[in-house]
């Protein structure tokens, strides 16, 4: 009964709960004891979770189908448990961004979207691991230990957001909230079989977002279906006056949109196959099962036609300029004064300023450290203008470049990563080679257009998931969830079914006696 629950989808979820055929206590004890089963620590099981809330899930589960059973009215996902990435603000859960320097912050507020899952009625499983600060692209860097690909344990689930993407994935959560700086929703859900939206800039408030790259960052959904996907985006998406930089209005319609595109009718909207992002370095399993995606589209009804944004080819460069820039800003309020990690106090001859360098020395991990280096040269006197001001005018190219492809196309498509999952340490010492799998997915961010990754299949070579990326112009979320909504229905059609059936059990894997990372279960603040 367990396993049947967790394979439901949100929507059949949020069905089955309307319709009395089960409680929410049910689903969430179900999701629970799935994480317990095969989650296990940075030594065994997926470990996509760093903090599981037991007591607070069922809580808020028993409340919901209290308010049910009173005949109130509920959100749509009421009942539906949630899980969040730790990059998010959560009042009463730890949230370390994944590194020693946050270790047992517990926040006394909620970030925003977070605030409107509780007011949907929607549990929260716990907070899922990353890499730190969001800084990287395979969950390697979290400072915890890394996620595994439920596909295969010895690779990478993608980064930085690889703990939602597994957790939806290995069956341990329905649906899962991502950030996406350059591509840290849409990589995890390619390399993991699943869905993962980054909807446009401002589109959900980042209001109590742990911030990497203010101009780039972007919280959205991850799911196993398109319409799962929708569900959520509604829920988080909307105005909010907290957020200097949140769009007027409410969430789009994106909900109806999938469930529009469900019916795999796509007559009349134009696809642009954009030239620039399927080019040499492209793993032949990844391509092969990307053009097959473009066939669909086009038996869909779909006018697929050629597009180029010749300044997509500087946008890695760019981004890896502005990115560490904003970066070193952002991460200069830690400094062992205020919270967080402070050591250095037993010095006799401690200053503010020697406790401070050895509070960033012992907190930051490798690569926090390499772009907060990037980003204060980049940004110091002599060089703005040639680094970061540089980088800025490339960003204004790239935006033109998708005006430019938009008035050909409604939506462009690429491979979502060049590559299926790799194995660990395969790019761990090679920094460049990690920066090379956000080559498709950092324009979107650049640009604030949004953008979707699901599913094509599995490549020859391993067996592992390829993806698609859809891209759409500023606040046309709604494209993406009619377009992404069809091509699943065909491909399902053609595959007999969800890519996820596929995906190798996850065995139970027991926590090994002496587990030294206690911030990994419910009550025990690390």
């Amino acid at each position: 009964m367990t396993d049947d629950l967790t394979r439901m989808g949100a929507a059949a979820m949020a069905d089955a709960l309307a319709a009395g055929q089960v409680s929410s206590v049910e689903l969430t004890t179900a999701a629970l004891e799935r994480i317990d089963a095969v989650d296990g620590d940075a030594t065994s099981g997926v470990h996509a979770f760093l903090h599981v809330a037991h007591e607070d899930a069922l809580a808020a589960a028993r409340a919901v189908d209290e308010a049910r059973a009173a005949g109130r009215e509920l959100a749509t996902l009421a009942g539906v448990p949630v899980a969040v990435k730790d990059v998010v603000a959560t009042r009463g859960m730890p949230t370390t961004v994944g590194s020693r320097i946050l270790q047992g912050w517990v926040p006394p507020y909620d970030a925003t979207l977070v605030a409107r899952l509780r007011e949907a009625g929607t549990p929260l499983l716990g907070k899922t691991n990353m890499d730190e600060f969001a800084m990287g692209s395979s969950t390697e860097h979290s400072a915890y230990g890394p996620t595994r690909n439920p596909w295969d344990p010895e690779r990478i689930p993608g980064g930085s957001g690889g703990g939602s993407a597994a957790a939806v994935a290995a069956f341990q959560a329905p649906l899962a909230v991502g950030t996406d700086t350059g591509g840290s929703i849409r990589q995890p859900a390619a390399v993991t079989g699943s869905v993962g939206v980054k909807p446009t800039y401002g589109g959900v408030s980042r209001y109590g977002l742990v911030a990497l790259a203010s101009s780039l960052d972007q919280a959205g959904p991850c799911a196993r279906s398109v319409l799962d996907a929708a569900l959520l985006h509604e829920v988080m998406g909307g105005h909010d006056p907290r957020d200097s930089t949140s769009l007027p209005g409410g969430p789009p319609p994106v909900v109806a949109a999938a469930r529009q595109g469900a019916s795999g009718d796509l007559a009349g909207v134009r696809v642009g196959l954009v030239r620039e992002l399927d080019g040499e370095g492209y793993q032949p399993g990844v391509r092969a099962r990307f053009a097959e995606a473009v066939d669909h589209l086009r038996a869909a009804g779909a006018e697929v036609v050629e597009v180029s944004a010749p300044h997509f080819r500087y946008a890695l460069v760019a981004y890896y300029l502005i990115l560490p820039s904003e970066a070193s800003s952002n991460l200069a309020k830690f400094d062992a004064m205020r919270f967080g990690l402070r050591v250095g106090d037993a010095d006799p001859a401690a200053t503010a300023e020697k406790v401070m360098a050895a509070t960033r020395e012992a907190g930051f991990g490798d690569e926090v450290k390499r772009r907060i280096i990037l980003g204060t040269y980049a940004l110091s006197a002599g060089y703005y203008d040639a680094y970061y001001g540089s980088a800025q005018k490339v960003r204004t190219l790239v935006q033109r470049d998708f005006d430019a492809c938009f008035a050909q196309a409604d939506v462009l498509v690429s491979p979502t990563a060049p590559t299926t999952a790799f194995r660990f340490g395969d790019k761990l010492d090679d920094p460049m080679a990690m920066y090379l799998n956000d080559v498709a997915t950092i324009p979107a961010n650049l640009a604030g257009v949004p953008g979707m990754s699901l599913p094509t299949g599995l490549a020859d070579e391993d067996g592992l998931p390829a993806g698609i990326q859809l891209l759409a112009p500023v606040a046309e979320d709604a494209r993406l969830y009619r377009v992404g909504a069809a091509l699943e229905a065909r491909l399902q059609a053609a595959w007999g079914g969800s890519l996820l059936d596929r995906a190798p059990a996850v065995a139970a894997a027991p926590r090994p006696a002496g587990d030294s990372q206690p911030l990994l279960r419910e009550g025990a603040h690390a």
